[in-house]
């Protein structure tokens, strides 16, 4: 029978380094394959074919960052019950989120396809990549489905405190990601098709090892039980994965409205943007791992009224976010032109890249926190705060890009970044510091008042 983990008991470091580490070699070969993707493309098609399938980023992230935002919000009411130990209420909670992720799937697979023209011309795509743009995205959100998939039930398994699995399924999906890419590219000489093929081929191998470990999991197998209407179980799931799904996309269209400025300034710029952002995605990776940690340690030990372990947990991923900040902080500050000429040719466009990534490396600290701490805030059931982060990381993307790029140019993009982390960062760390003091005062006004109870009794 598969094992599932149980983070309410034992040592919290031990805990979280080994639900840590797997996660962390997952998320750093989804960036593999996403940067195979992104480096055979430039250099076996060309800078303007990386500019179009680069261009799809902020578009895919508004909507796979969506889906993805709703599963992890179903996933830490599954994991709150799980600490709690209620697994006739987690089962319930599972078979209802499988079916709001279907129906999810099917529209917004037909609503990003209808409208990705629409939205590629909003964002001042050049008709020199638009149809490689267009070729790219419509068989990528076509697959959306499997994306889908794969975000829910990893998700499900980080629940239960299994890192492992989502890892051997990013492993097997990014060997055949990458061997696709080469053979469509190269050998069938598909163009930027044979790169969006490639990556649904890989989405639908990883969910499909993640389903299967599902369904060896006893106290996750669902009966048609389960999957009977729960109107109140559906509410209680769109109401913490609603504002999470949201806080993605608010984020994603400030992100849009970045890559639109950057598009109006020429391609070799958009090249250089799509470069740019690919890197910092790797490197707040391992940070970005801490907080899927956070989420599953917080949601388990939340459901176990565990508070005090959840402030143990914080200090630890905090911890992991300041080392790789160290790291990768360094690398960006220090190596921009080197890490520039993996993926890019154009001399003008690695200039462009020098500019950003030293910006985004010394400040690179504040989206690592953001993430433990807003993971944090998520895994208690405290949504709402986390989206209104993500509205005031829109509103300063917005702002800083409309009111710079014209005196300063590219690298305003850079402090339109760093300026949104640091904004959102204070926001969930306060929240972070407000709900755990509220939580713990809570239970020891509770601890105090039991013993006078019971001493009532006696006499």
């Amino acid at each position: 029978m598969a094992k599932t983990s149980d983070l309410t008991q034992g040592k919290v470091s031990r805990l979280i380094l080994a639900f840590f580490f797997p996660m962390l070699f997952t998320n750093m070969l989804q960036q593999v394959y996403s940067l195979a993707d992104t480096a055979i493309v430039g250099k076996g098609l060309g800078d303007n074919a990386l500019g179009a399938v680069g261009n799809m980023g902020s578009l895919f992230f508004l909507i796979v960052g969506f889906s993805m935002g709703l599963s992890n919000g179903f996933c830490v009411l599954i994991a709150q019950a799980f600490g709690a130990k209620d697994y006739d209420k987690m089962r319930r909670t599972t078979a209802s989120a499988v079916k709001l992720a279907a129906a999810i799937a099917i529209i917004m697979t037909v609503f990003s396809i209808i409208f990705l023209r629409t939205a590629l011309r909003l964002l001042q795509t050049s008709d020199l990549i638009i149809g490689d743009s267009l070729r790219y995205g419509y068989i990528v959100f076509g697959g959306l489905s499997t994306a889908i998939a794969y975000n829910l039930c990893a998700g499900i398994l980080r629940a239960l405190g299994d890192s492992k699995t989502p890892f051997t399924a990013i492993m097997i999906s990014t060997v055949v990601n990458i061997v696709l890419d080469l053979f469509c590219i190269f050998v069938l000489g598909t163009g930027v098709e044979g790169a969006a093929i490639a990556t649904v081929a890989a989405q639908t191998i990883s969910a499909a090892v993640c389903f299967a470990k599902l369904r060896k999991i006893e106290i996750i197998k669902l009966t048609r039980k389960d999957f009977a209407f729960d109107g109140a179980m559906y509410f209680q799931l769109l109401k913490n994965g609603v504002p999470m799904a949201l806080m993605n996309s608010i984020t994603a269209v400030g992100c849009m409205v970045v890559q639109g400025f950057v598009n109006g300034l020429g391609v070799a710029y958009t090249s250089a943007y799509s470069a740019c952002s690919k890197f910092i995605n790797i490197f707040m990776s391992p940070a970005f791992t801490a907080g899927f940690a956070m989420s599953s340690f917080t949601s388990q030990n939340y459901g176990a009224k565990q508070f005090g372990r959840i402030k143990e947990g914080l200090k630890v991923c905090l911890g992991i976010s300041f080392v790789a900040y160290a790291i990768c902080g360094s690398v960006m500050i220090f190596f921009p032109r080197l890490l520039a000429s993996f993926m890019l040719n154009g001399k003008e466009q690695i200039d462009l890249a020098a500019q950003f990534l030293p910006v985004t490396g010394i400040m690179l600290f504040a989206v690592d926190f953001l993430f433990v701490f807003r993971n944090g805030v998520q895994g208690m059931g405290s949504p709402f705060i986390p989206m209104c982060s993500g509205i005031l990381e829109m509103v300063t993307r917005i702002a800083v890009i409309a009111l710079f790029i014209g005196g300063i140019g590219f690298k305003a993009t850079a402090y339109a970044e760093v300026l949104a982390w640091l904004g959102a960062l204070i926001m969930n760390a306060s929240a972070v510091a407000f709900l755990l003091s509220r939580r713990t005062a809570e239970q020891n006004r509770v601890s105090s008042f039991q013993p006078k109870e019971a001493l009532t009794a006696k006499s």
